[in-house]
């Protein structure tokens, strides 16, 4: 059997204290899980080092606290995760198989969420197109990438909002590829602000952001 390779995965929280738990457990043994926390008010820190995550204090946004983690994470190959997503079974091995075949390569997991409503289905199909067409993968669909490439490309921008778009952008659809593996992302966004109300919302975001309107205007859009 092929022994896993070193991986950090960096996880971006904000009061995800949860949601995390389902993330980490989800996870199985990793080298190391880097946890970039924005000052949250509930229990995120003590959770995450519950699991023996290593919990650092990052600016608050999304970029800054992806950046920081990546700056902390010891590992050449790095996986980003969101804090409301989990990742099913069959994840580890379809990244050990990319990190060893596709080296140069970047790559992110199949979209799903935890809802069995059809409008879940129906924005789970738009996604896949969006990935197949567009080569837009985003932050909820988890990115694995070795520094190296990362560091080619730029690295992480210090960004509050957009920052897996403008990392996608860069990298350019030679440098992904879709695993056979699903990230399982919550529903609750949608369900709470309503499935029509919330694709639109993200999808305004997204012309907003290749219209070229500042982060800083596009996060307060998107609340």
């Amino acid at each position: 059997m092929n022994q896993k390779i070193p991986l950090s995965v960096v996880i971006p929280t904000l009061n995800a204290a949860r949601t995390l738990p389902g993330t980490l457990d989800a996870l199985g043994p990793v080298s190391e899980i880097v946890v970039a926390d924005a000052e949250s008010t509930d229990s995120t820190a003590s959770v995450a080092a519950r699991y023996g995550a290593r919990v650092l204090q990052a600016s608050r946004g999304r970029g800054s606290q992806i950046a920081a983690g990546i700056a902390t994470a010891t590992q050449d190959w790095l996986l980003v995760l969101h804090a409301d997503t989990r990742l099913q079974p069959g994840w580890r091995t379809a990244a050990d198989e990319h990190m060893r075949a596709h080296p140069t390569q970047a790559a992110y997991f199949r979209f799903a969420l935890d809802s069995d409503d059809l409008r879940a289905r129906r924005l789970e199909r738009m996604v896949a197109w969006r990935c197949r067409v567009l080569a837009l993968p985003y932050g909820d669909q988890g990115l694995l990438i070795h520094r190296d490439l990362l560091a080619r490309v730029g690295g992480m921008r210090p960004l509050p909002l957009m920052e897996d778009v403008d990392l996608i952008r860069r990298l350019g659809r030679k440098n992904l590829r879709a695993l056979d593996a699903t990230a399982l992302t919550s529903a609750e966004k949608w369900r709470r602000d309503g499935w029509y109300r919330r694709s639109a919302r993200n999808l305004c975001c997204l012309a907003l952001w290749f219209a070229g309107v500042p982060p800083r205007i596009i996060a307060r859009i998107y609340g």
